[in-house]
């Protein structure tokens, strides 16, 4: 299978909250990319749902985001819910690139590679 993704996606060990829908969820970061991130959670919201995100220690990122996908558990795959970023301005972004370099080099776990597109 074929991926289109515009972003370099890496796995990560991060936790974030979630607030969307009168429902706040506490729950890791599967992966991370300058795009959005996948959550890893039983509980996740419905497709087109709006939320707003924190994650990071140092230098939080508090961002919008747009469920564009959700997975329960039995689908195919860990359950949670794909999220993409909206209205990222550049000083939250340049957070989430360093996030994101500092989550894709771990002892013992080779750096991510580009995906294609």
């Amino acid at each position: 299978m074929l991926e289109n993704r515009k972003f370099l996606r890496v796995p990560s060990r991060l936790r974030c909250w979630c607030e969307g829908e009168n429902i706040t969820v506490y729950a890791r970061i599967g992966n991370l990319c300058e795009g959005g991130l996948f959550l890893r959670t039983s509980t996740p919201l419905i497709e087109g749902s709006r939320a707003l995100l924190r994650f990071g220690s140092e230098s939080p990122v508090e961002a919008q985001a747009r469920v564009v996908w959700a997975r329960l558990e039995g689908q195919g795959g860990p359950p949670g819910m794909g999220l993409v970023f909206e209205g990222v301005d550049a000083e939250r972004l340049e957070t989430i690139r360093r996030l994101i370099l500092a989550e894709g080099v771990h002892p013992g776990r080779p750096p991510a590679s580009p995906s294609s597109a």
